[in-house]
């Protein structure tokens, strides 16, 4: 196989959450070990994610995960860090793919060709892998923040802003690990230096 034949997806999740890193994923599939049952992660149970996940890691030629942290994402915007952890993710992959093709309207910039796909999650198999290592990597990394920060229930709602989540920035304030420029939590700062 030559570098020209390997393709790529790539795919990131966590853009919505108020607390932790953006992760994403990149994957170039064996063409002689078909994965069955990819599709976008987020129509997937937990269980089926993270069978998935061990036969993706297992079976791919390849595959990478990279992230920015919450600081890089409050230093860039949302958008810049995401593309960042695309970079770190193809970068780290083990055999350097001739073509990736990323979920979205936005392309990391590579040095290879690169193809945007809007809902290629859900349409594209390599894609939907990429989708798949992504969101199980960085919901395990919010497990394990939550035993870091307790009270926060990262474990339940992995850092997105539901009820509880902002219930609990309102009681304990903002964590390290929060993104300060994300409206909920600059409100909460404020709110804190109006406090001093």
């Amino acid at each position: 196989m030559t570098g020209l034949l390997l393709v790529a997806g790539v795919d990131e999740a966590g853009r919505g959450p108020l607390a932790g890193p953006v992760v994403a994923g990149a994957v170039i599939l064996h063409p002689d070990r078909p994965i069955e049952g990819l599709a976008d992660s987020k129509v997937l149970t937990a269980a089926r994610r993270e069978t998935l996940a061990e036969t993706i890691r297992a079976r791919s030629l390849c595959w990478a995960l990279g992230q920015a942290e919450a600081e890089e994402i409050d230093r860039l915007n949302i958008l810049q860090a995401s593309l960042l952890a695309m970079q770190r993710a193809v970068a780290g992959l083990a055999r350097a793919p001739g073509r990736v093709l990323v979920d979205g309207n936005r392309c990391p910039r590579l040095s290879c060709a690169v193809e945007a796909i809007v809902k290629g999650d859900a349409t594209v198999p390599v894609i939907s892998a990429a989708s798949i290592i992504a969101k199980v990597h960085r919901d395990h990394l919010m497990t394990e923040l939550d035993a870091s920060f307790p009270g926060y229930g990262f474990v339940q709602h992995k850092g997105y802003p539901t009820r509880a989540h902002l219930q609990a920035l309102e009681r304990l304030g903002v964590s390290a690990v929060h993104r300060r420029s994300f409206g909920p939590v600059k409100k909460m700062l404020n709110k804190q230096l109006l406090k001093q």
